[in-house]
């Protein structure tokens, strides 16, 4: 329990002091009054108890999701038959849980970059924009390149450091470039990190990609170089050389327990330092004397109305 008084106590509780006195010794004492007086005090205090469904050590503690939306990401090889993105998904939720209490933002790439969801303490809302995500039409897609949110991180981890928040990063990926780019260097980004990792969707073997655009079951990308369906294939060389640039860790996920150890080391490390704020820790309770104050101050109020009339 902690107290945030509105009004300093050096200035209420000698005024508090002077009515009640004066109630005290006036011919009649008037309970009502001096209940009133003891209410606004306890009001103006200001008490608040701890948040219990809040982690209090992660209030300044800055979530980004960076998340390759490309065509790829469609590729039916997450745990043997479902899409990497419905593991991205669920991933995230579970990242989303065990961090619950942080600011949470997501940035989405495919042709563009964007912030798709600003930062927010809002679970549903970060959860939602999860949900809805919706992978470009194979008919517009122009290739994957993982050079493509590399201005949009920078700025946006720039505006937060300001701020002096610890910010983690969790870069959501396949690895595969198809454009022919060559992967630049994200070193300058590292510098604006405190942690969090490159996480690896796919497998060696890869899997075929059903396509965005024609919703039929048997619909499929096709190669165009050989006619048959496409195969998407992970690509660790790009993931690991990203982290490296990045200086995270690198987690390949083929299956959701993978993040567990990065979690953990995130909570302990957020634990050994103070990013707490003081008063998002804790919930206000003054509403719980404003309803008897109300139902005094009407009393009291017909009671001086029957005197003067």
């Amino acid at each position: 329990m902690k107290c945030f008084p509105i009004i300093p106590l050096w200035i209420i509780i000698p005024i508090s002091i002077i009515f009640i006195v004066y109630s005290i010794f006036s011919k009649k004492i008037d309970f009502i009054s001096i209940t009133i007086i003891i209410l606004l005090f306890i009001i103006n205090l200001r008490i608040m108890i701890p948040n219990n469904n809040i982690d209090n050590d992660l209030n300044n503690l800055n979530v980004l999701f960076v998340l390759d939306n490309t065509i790829s990401m469609q590729a039916l090889d997450y745990d043997g038959k479902n899409t990497r993105m419905s593991g991205v998904v669920e991933d995230s939720k579970h990242i989303i849980n065990k961090l619950y209490g942080a600011n949470f933002s997501l940035i989405c790439f495919d042709n563009n970059a964007k912030v798709v969801i600003p930062y927010t303490r809002d679970v549903n809302s970060i959860i939602n924009g999860f949900n809805n995500i919706m992978p470009i039409q194979d008919l517009y897609a122009k290739g994957s390149s993982l050079n493509m949110p590399y201005n949009t991180i920078k700025d946006y981890l720039k505006k937060s450091k300001e701020k002096n928040n610890f910010n983690i990063l969790f870069f959501i990926s396949d690895g595969e470039i198809t454009n022919n780019e060559k992967l630049r260097n994200y070193y300058d980004i590292s510098d604006m990190l405190d942690d969090g990792a490159v996480l690896g969707y796919g497998s060696n073997k890869g899997g075929y990609m059903k396509s965005t655009t024609d919703s039929s079951d048997n619909k499929y990308i096709i190669d165009n170089s050989s006619n048959n369906k496409a195969i998407s294939k992970i690509d660790e060389s790009n993931l690991k050389r990203l982290a490296n640039d990045l200086n995270i860790d690198y987690i390949h996920m083929n299956k959701k327990n993978n993040i567990e150890d990065k979690l953990s080391e995130i909570k302990y490390r957020i634990n050994k330092k103070d990013y707490s704020s003081n008063k998002s820790n804790y919930n206000d309770i003054y509403y719980i004397f404003v309803v008897p104050l109300f139902i005094l101050l009407i009393i009291d109020f017909d009671r001086i109305r029957r005197i003067l009339i």
